[in-house]
């Protein structure tokens, strides 16, 4: 496998750090990451990791801009100042730090989500609020279909 799929819940020990799941882990080593970068969601209190191809991709978007303007330096200030290396120890472990806790109200347990070419962490009670609320625009996305169309 190499996308980041299924979403799983683990706790966090006494000196703060959680275990990403296996599977994660998997993906992480088959694509050759030595570390990884976790970026606030700029709408969501969640993390999204992933490896410096995540960084690649906001600076290809910032290389559209023009350098001058507020946008580039704004993007610029997002995708390098507003984030943080996550080292993965020898048992597969990252920590929980302030920054991420802070922004995602993360205490006790870590929901780790994947989203394809990188994951997310969320704090478990407002990941299960977020997905109830995603199935609900879905449904209701498939409600409005027109004529001819699958409306189940």
């Amino acid at each position: 496998m190499d996308r980041f799929l299924s979403n799983t819940v683990s706790r966090i020990d006494a000196k703060g750090r959680v275990s990403v799941p296996a599977h994660f882990r998997a993906v992480v080593q088959k694509r050759g990451y030595s570390e990884l970068y976790a970026l606030r969601c700029l709408d969501l209190p969640a993390m999204d990791v992933g490896g410096l191809d995540l960084l690649d991709r906001y600076e290809q978007r910032i290389a559209l801009e023009d350098p001058f303007l507020q946008t580039a330096d704004d993007m610029s200030f997002f995708c390098h100042g507003d984030g943080t290396f996550l080292k993965l120890d020898q048992d597969g472990r990252i920590t929980m730090t302030d920054f991420i806790r802070e922004h995602t109200g993360i205490s006790n347990e870590v929901a780790f989500v994947g989203r394809g070419n990188f994951f997310q962490v969320w704090e478990p009670g407002r990941l299960a609020a977020y997905g109830a609320q995603a199935r609900a625009r879905l449904l209701q996305l498939r409600q409005g279909t027109k004529a001819g169309e699958r409306s189940e």
